[in-house]
């Protein structure tokens, strides 16, 4: 068993920038990659980032690719959203998630699927005001 908790969202202006953080426990930390995704009302869960065990390798979507970094901390059991010049189209909430050990650093098309992460996070609400 796997726990997630996200944390760190609120209401930003457009323009800004906030951190969202999802800590874990019940697993070695180190051991496998994370991943970010979102959810905008009425819209399907999208892929934003994931970070490999190390944190050595980052995979970004477009759509953030330049505006957001993903990165972890192992020694405190931490993976981290820095969002940067955010839009109204941001406005989702957010959710960590563990890629099993058995992936590894998959492909791209492996880590943008949602059903290859097997733990979730329960959330945290980023609303972006323009």
């Amino acid at each position: 068993q796997v726990q997630l908790v996200e944390s760190g969202g609120g209401l930003v202006q457009a323009g800004g920038s906030l951190r969202v953080s999802c800590a874990a426990a019940g697993r070695t930390f180190s051991s496998y990659a994370m991943g970010w995704f979102r959810q905008a009302p009425g819209k399907e869960r999208e892929f934003v980032a994931a970070v490999s065990w190390s944190g050595g390798s980052t995979y970004y979507a477009d759509s953030v690719k330049g505006r957001f970094t993903i990165s972890r901390d192992n020694a405190k059991n931490t993976v981290y959203l820095r969002m940067s010049s955010l839009k109204p189209e941001d406005t989702a909430v957010y959710y960590c998630a563990t890629l099993p050990s058995a992936a590894g650093w998959a492909t791209p098309t492996t880590l943008e699927d949602s059903y290859a992460y097997d733990y979730w996070g329960q959330g945290t609400q980023v609303p972006v005001s323009s």
